[in-house]
C-alpha cells in the first residue's frame, strides 16, 4: 500500500489518475472538538490500484487532488458522499463534478432505504468488511499498516459495487434517476452553513415573535462564533441554555453570569458583550417587524384520509420496480400531496412523477383505484361517466 505524503508524489498521482475513467474516493475525518470537519485521510483508487493521502504531511499541498476532484474528465464515485462533499466544499467553495453515489443508486436498484456500505460490500462484492480500525483518531501519526489496509477497502471494495450498480442503472434505464440526485448533492446550497439560518436548527414547541425574534439574534451569534473559533456549537452555549434566554431574558449583562450554563464572569467577555448586544437589538425591534413563525391553519392540521391510500401506492409502486420507496417520497411528502396538487415535493417532479406522482393524483381525485389481489396491490383506471 503507497501512502501519499509530500506535492511531488500527490502530482505524480493525480496524472495517472487524470486519465482514468472513473476514481473511487473516501475520506477520514475528525470533528469531535471543532465546528469544520479535520481533514485527516483521503483514500483514492482507480481500477487497478489504491492509495491513502495524508493530508497532515508537512508541507503536502492538496492542490493537485483538488484539482482532480474539479476535472470532468473524471468520474468520482463515493458512498453516502455529503460529508466528504462538505469537506470539500468548506476547503475550496467548490465541489466534485461529476459524482456518483453508491449509496443513491443502490436505493435505486433495490438494495433498501439507506443501504450501509457493509451491506453493499457484502452483497455485492461477496467480501467482509474489517471493521478494525472502525474507531481509530484518525488525527494521530504516524498511521499503522493495520489502519491504511482498514482504511483502503473504502475505496477497492467500492470499485467493484460502482461497476455492478452501474450496469444494472444502464440495464434498467435508471441512471438519469441517479444523475438528477447527483445534480443535488452538487449544487453549493446544500453545503452553506448560514448562521441566519442556525435558528432552524433548535427544537421548540412555540414561539411568540418576541421569544423568535432573540432566538435568531442568538442562535446566529453561537453560529458566527462557533465558525470563526472552530469550535463545536454546544462549546459556545447549548440549546437548552439558548431556549432559557428566550424565554427569560436576563435585565442586565451581569444577569447573564446566573445563567445555568453560563460561567461566573461570563458577561465581561467578549462573548458575553457580544451576546448582550445580540439581545438589545432583538428588543429594540418594533412589534410590527417581528419575526411570525409560519403555521398551518388549525383547520388543516388534521392528516387527510386519503394519505393512507397514497402510503399503500407508494409501497406498491416501489415494490413493483425495485425502488426503495424513502427515496421516491417521505410521509410528510405524502401528505403534502394529499392537501395540494402542486405541493412543492420532489414526487411530483421528474422519475418521481412517473413512477408515483402522476398516480397519486389520479388516485386523490378518483381517476384510479386500488384493489387487494391476493397479498399483491392492483390499480385500477376508473372510467367516466
Amino acid at each position: 500500500m503507497t501512502l501519499i505524503a509530500d506535492t511531488d508524489q500527490l502530482n505524480t498521482l493525480v496524472k495517472r489518475l487524470k486519465q482514468a475513467p472513473y476514481v473511487t474516493v473516501d475520506t477520514e475525518f475528525m470533528r469531535d472538538s471543532s465546528y469544520y470537519s479535520k481533514l485527516c485521510l483521503v483514500q483514492i483508487a482507480d481500477q487497478n490500484d489504491a492509495w491513502a493521502i495524508d493530508p497532515l504531511a508537512d508541507g503536502l499541498d492538496l492542490g493537485p487532488f483538488y484539482d482532480l476532484m474539479n476535472s470532468t474528465d473524471v468520474l468520482k464515485v463515493f458512498h453516502a458522499c455529503r460529508q466528504d462533499l462538505e469537506i470539500f466544499f468548506q476547503a475550496t467553495g467548490d465541489l466534485p463534478t461529476p459524482i456518483f453515489d453508491t449509496q443513491v443508486a443502490a436505493m435505486v436498484c433495490g438494495f433498501g432505504e439507506s443501504a450501509g456500505y457493509e451491506t453493499l460490500v457484502s452483497q455485492i462484492a461477496g467480501q467482509k468488511l474489517d471493521k478494525s480500525a472502525r474507531f481509530t483518531d484518525w488525527a494521530r501519526r504516524p498511521l499503522t499498516d493495520r489502519q491504511l489496509h482498514y482504511a483502503l477497502g473504502d475505496v477497492t471494495h467500492l470499485r467493484v459495487i460502482y461497476e455492478t450498480l452501474s450496469r444494472q442503472l444502464e440495464k434498467t434505464g435508471r441512471s438519469p434517476w441517479v444523475a438528477e440526485e447527483m445534480d443535488i448533492l452538487t449544487s453549493a446550497e446544500t453545503y452553506k452553513l448560514e448562521p441566519e439560518d442556525a435558528w432552524k436548527r433548535i427544537k421548540i414547541r412555540s414561539a411568540t415573535p418576541r421569544f423568535l425574534a432573540r432566538l435568531q439574534a442568538i442562535a446566529r451569534w453561537r453560529e458566527e462564533l462557533a465558525q470563526s473559533r472552530d469550535v463545536p456549537r454546544n462549546r459556545i452555549v447549548k440549546d437548552d441554555v439558548i431556549l432559557e434566554i428566550c424565554g427569560q431574558p436576563p435585565r442586565t449583562p451581569q444577569a447573564l453570569d446566573h445563567i445555568r450554563g453560563l460561567s461566573k464572569g461570563f458577561h465581561a467577555s467578549s462573548a458575553g458583550r457580544s451576546l448582550w448586544t445580540c439581545l438589545e437589538e432583538a428588543e429594540a425591534i418594533p412589534d410590527q417587524a417581528l419575526p411570525v413563525l409560519e403555521r398551518a391553519p388549525r383547520s388543516r392540521q388534521k392528516t387527510p384520509p386519503v394519505t393512507e391510500l397514497l402510503k399503500v401506492l407508494l409501497k406498491s409502486r416501489c415494490q413493483d420496480v425495485g425502488v426503495a420507496p424513502k427515496l421516491v417520497a417521505s410521509s410528510a411528502d405524502i401528505e403534502a400531496i394529499a392537501r395540494d396538487d402542486k405541493a412543492p415535493v420532489p414526487a411530483l417532479k421528474g422519475w418521481r412523477y412517473e413512477l408515483f406522482g402522476r398516480d397519486a393524483l389520479d388516485v386523490k381525485h378518483g381517476r384510479l383505484a386500488m384493489t387487494a389481489s391476493g397479498s399483491d396491490i392492483e390499480i385500477v383506471e376508473i372510467e367516466s361517466a
